[in-house]
């Protein structure tokens, strides 16, 4: 009897057109819930594409999708969605973009759907107790209804955002009339439980930290209350992640530190509010990561992570139009017991941390905004606490960003300042100092920038950007960033290098309405210059290109090339003086299909080379397919060969290898060595799901990888801040391979030796997860992991046999039980 939605339009693949068949949603309340009531007419019936799958992934089914802006702040909004098999789908969008998203945002709702000879019908249940909002007398909420029929590649809205359009929520229609419900009390407690075992596969008789069963327990819990009806404060104690699977396995030899993805649903969920123009000064995996502190012995009961004791966190916003975002956790105090010469003790390895982080949005009108960020690390160490030479005590940030949008959303200006102050031991603030992230202690700087009685340190760090974001063909826009060299976030953050300038302007032609040949496409320019604030080293620059084409059949294929111009590299010495990067060519493409297609694939082909002839070869791809309804596969392969050292990541012409004193006074008397490696790494990604119903998946993931680099040859940096290499065994120099593997030098009267570096390694990790919501918010886990792995005796390269070489090696068998218990009132 309520009154529908009917009218529909086409965003893809007729932007404008009517829909191919009808639809009609309905909306009507009661004092707890909003109830949601869609009928999607199909022709024939037949033709729907229905997969089972888990929570969340519905990209290759038929769906609907209610987008509900209850804040109506016109920037960001909840979605709740379901499959035409049943399977929910629900994020939030954090920013007026319909690409930008948390997936991990997962409510407790229900939906139920019914197939028959006309379509089907969609029924969803959204209780208001999962929605924050502003408690006004009328509550008119932004609406935006989605249907995406993958057999078609038809997306139908009932308010399209052009092509060409910027914009999400600020662009949704309007849901009046929910009216008179009765402010309630939102609290919800997720108490668990959970044991596991862990059986090592060569367990070693003598050592007393591993039990045949290593049997463990654990309880924790978290928690959920609402503040009003617009602030939400969770915390969770003693949590448990041991359903989440493993990182990927990777060997990295580069001086850049890997960042994965977070995938521990409390610091994923609201999380975004937090990282919000602050990517460099938060990083939520620096909370109960790895323990830094030394521990040695015979053996050594070493953890995997740092216990966190207890988080929580108020995210949501104000009638004023305040966005809020508040975290805190405290890190235990982590003791390893060591057992050496028959003797059993205890070393502290990290102290007891707090972690803070605190976020403030404040809107300017509909499309600008104004804000600010503060993080906090504070260690909890004496004066003679050992670790006070390895750790700072308190790390601090802070700053503030605006974002201004103009002219109907088509540009957009960007500032941004952050400062960064970091206390400690002398011993300490040394180690920030000489860290690869600034190497002030670089020998050919014009003033030594190192001082080792410092017991602080502050930076800077300033961005800004201007930008055409809309308009049907040209875009175009550059940014700047700046970072004085005490700039330091990796207390809390990321950093790859401080005490440089970036800036990139970029300009691009894109054509969105379909013609002939393409259904869109667009062509890029950019260049990048980089230069550091020891402005003797002069500017390294890149010139870019790429192009975009998506054809009619909704396939879509990319290029790209890269031209890397000489120029001086502060770290390739790690700390000694500059070396100059070749001339350099990258060149990529890849090939996909339709993203709606029931089996989907995609392949990319990356090369690299310089002029000294290196080469860097990679190739990757995946395959996506359903052999029945209920089951999905993935494979998603990848293998890098590197030929005399290039590197993907950068213009990075040879393999670091050591510093030794004895130099020649071209290179401040010490001798930077270098080799030159051949290098391979194969790899593969298997993941598969079967979905008994909506509430119940089983999914398997597999990573077998393998790595292996050979040097052949090494060499010392000829003259500082030059590219050429003195190669041993030329200019009067020697080298010989010991019977070890180790190489020996000599050079006149010096001699010296080189450890055997070369590597073979394998690794086999697998992560086999069944998920049961045997009731409305509470989950059972059953989980087994395996980790395999280790160097190979025989040093050679590898190829695809050596894929799933770690079978055979000994490694861990991780079995668990969890079960969560979700209460609410």
């Amino acid at each position: 009897m309520a009154a529908p939605i009917t009218e529909f339009v086409q965003a893809e693949p007729i932007e404008g057109a009517s829909p191919t068949d009808a639809m009609e949603v309905r909306f009507l309340y009661d004092d707890s819930s909003l109830w949601v009531g869609a009928r999607m007419r199909s022709s024939p019936a037949s033709s729907i594409q229905a997969p089972m799958s888990r929570r969340d992934d519905g990209s290759q089914a038929e769906y609907v999708q209610i987008e509900l802006d209850t804040y109506l702040d016109r920037r960001t909004a909840y979605m709740f969605g379901v499959t035409a098999s049943g399977v929910r789908l629900d994020h939030y969008h954090p920013t007026d973009n319909e690409d930008d998203s948390d997936a991990q945002f997962d409510p407790v709702w229900e939906a139920r759907t019914h197939v028959d000879a006309d379509g089907w019908t969609a029924e969803l249940w959204v209780p208001f107790s999962q929605l924050r909002f502003n408690d006004l007398r009328e509550r008119i909420w932004g609406l935006n209804v989605k249907r995406w029929r993958p057999q078609l590649n038809e997306e139908n809205y009932w308010v399209v955002v052009g092509r060409t359009e910027r914009g999400w929520s600020s662009r949704f229609g309007e849901l009046r009339g929910i009216d008179g419900v009765p402010q309630t009390t939102r609290l919800e407690v997720m108490p668990y439980v959970s044991a596991s075992s862990r059986v090592a596969g060569s367990r070693d008789l003598n050592n007393p930290f591993q039990d045949a069963l290593a049997l463990s327990g654990r309880a924790g819990a978290d928690m959920k209350v609402g503040i009003g009806s617009n602030l939400t404060l969770e915390a969770t104690f003693n949590p448990d992640f041991g359903q989440i699977e493993a990182d990927p396995a990777e060997v990295n030899l580069t001086v850049f530190e890997t960042f994965f993805d977070e995938r521990r649903p409390f610091f994923i969920e609201g999380n975004r509010v937090l990282e919000a123009g602050t990517s460099n000064f938060y990083y939520s995996r620096r909370i109960g990561a790895r323990p830094t502190g030394p521990a040695a012995g015979d053996y050594v009961d070493y953890p995997s992570t740092n216990t966190i004791l207890g988080a929580a966190k108020l995210t949501g916003r104000t009638e004023s139009g305040t966005s809020l975002g508040v975290l805190g956790a405290v890190t235990g105090g982590e003791l390893v017991d060591t057992f050496n010469a028959g003797l059993l003790s205890s070393v502290r390895v990290a102290p007891r941390t707090l972690w803070s982080v605190g976020r403030v949005i404040q809107e300017m009108g509909r499309d600008s905004t104004v804000g600010a960020h503060l993080t906090l690390v504070h260690r909890d160490m004496s004066e003679r606490d050992p670790l006070t030479s390895l750790l700072t005590r308190n790390a601090i940030t802070t700053g503030f960003d605006t974002r201004v949008r103009f002219d109907n959303r088509t540009y957009e200006a960007a500032f941004s300042v952050g400062l960064t102050y970091v206390d400690g031991e002398p011993a300490a603030i040394e180690r920030v100092q000489r860290a690869s992230g600034h190497y002030l202690q670089r020998v050919d700087q014009p003033t030594i920038r190192l001082d080792p009685t410092r017991r602080t340190l502050g930076g800077t760090q300033m961005t800004g950007s201007f930008n055409k974001i809309a308009g049907r063909h040209w875009l175009w826009g550059s940014n700047i960033m700046i970072e004085s060299p005490e700039f330091e976030t990796l207390d809390f953050g990321r950093l790859n290098y401080a005490g440089d300038y970036t800036a990139t302007p970029r300009i691009t032609y894109r054509e969105t309405r379909p013609g002939r040949l393409f259904r869109s496409y667009s062509v890029s320019g950019n260049v990048n210059y980089y230069w550091y604030f020891d402005t003797d080293l002069g500017v390294r620059n890149t010139l870019g290109g790429s192009a975009n084409l998506t054809f009619l059949n909704f396939w879509s294929t990319s290029f790209s090339v890269n031209q890397y111009l000489r120029g001086q590299d502060a770290q390739l010495t790690r700390g000694g003086p500059a070396m100059q990067t070749p001339l350099g060519t990258s060149v990529s493409a890849s090939l996909r299909n339709s993203g709606g297609a029931a089996t989907r694939w995609s392949g990319n082909v990356s090369l690299r080379t310089n002029e000294f002839g290196d080469r860097a070869l990679g190739v990757n791809g995946s395959v996506s397919a359903r052999p029945s309804p209920s089951l999905q596969f993935s494979v998603t392969p990848e293998y890098v060969v590197e030929n005399g050292p290039t590197s993907f990541s950068g213009p990075i012409n040879r393999q670091y290898v050591t510093t030794l004193p004895g130099g020649r006074p071209e290179t401040y008397d010490r001798r930077y060595i270098f080799g030159l490696i051949d290098r391979r790494t194969l790899s593969t990604q298997f993941r598969a799901s079967y979905t008994f119903k909506p509430d119940v998946n089983l999914d398997v993931y597999v990573e077998p990888f393998a790595a292996s680099g050979l040097y052949s040859g090494f060499g010392e940096l000829a003259v500082a801040r030059e590219r050429d290499l003195r190669m041993y065994g030329t200019d009067g120099t020697t080298i010989t391979r010991l019977p070890g593997g180790a190489w020996q030098v000599t050079d006149g009267a010096a001699s010296f030796a080189l450890s055997d570096r070369d590597f073979n390694l394998r690794s086999f990790q697998s992560n086999v997860v069944l998920r049961w919501e045997w009731r409305p918010g509470s989950l059972f886990y059953l989980v087994w992991q395996q980790s395999r792995g280790g160097p190979e005796p025989t040093i050679a390269p590898i190829g695809p046999g050596d894929l799933f070489g770690s079978l055979s090696t000994p490694g861990d068998n991780i079995l668990a039980v969890k079960s969560t218990f979700w209460i609410s009132r």
